[in-house]
């Protein structure tokens, strides 16, 4: 008898490297990322980039409005690094 796991079905996975932009481009994104993903991590390059957790909370607070009334995501924000990035 081969106890062995055949099949295994990820519901609702992650995405590792999500553009959601900004304004529009948001708004028409994000409903169908949500519909497949539960959780991404959101890329910072915006224009101006997020380069300061005040700008990623604010970014973060944009998606979360944008998000249909009813739908589960979590976007997990990062930081757009550059030299003048303080440790």
């Amino acid at each position: 008898m081969n106890s062995a796991i055949q099949e295994l079905t990820i519901t609702r996975p992650d995405d590792w490297h999500l553009h959601l932009r900004d304004g529009d481009a948001l708004k028409t994104v994000l409903p169908h990322t949500a519909a497949q993903f539960a959780r991404a991590i959101v890329m910072p390059n915006l224009k101006p980039p997020v380069t300061t957790t005040e700008q990623a909370a604010a970014y973060r607070q944009r998606i979360m409005a944008a998000l249909p009334e009813g739908m589960q995501f979590e976007p997990l924000m990062t930081l757009y690094l550059t030299d003048n990035t303080p440790p």
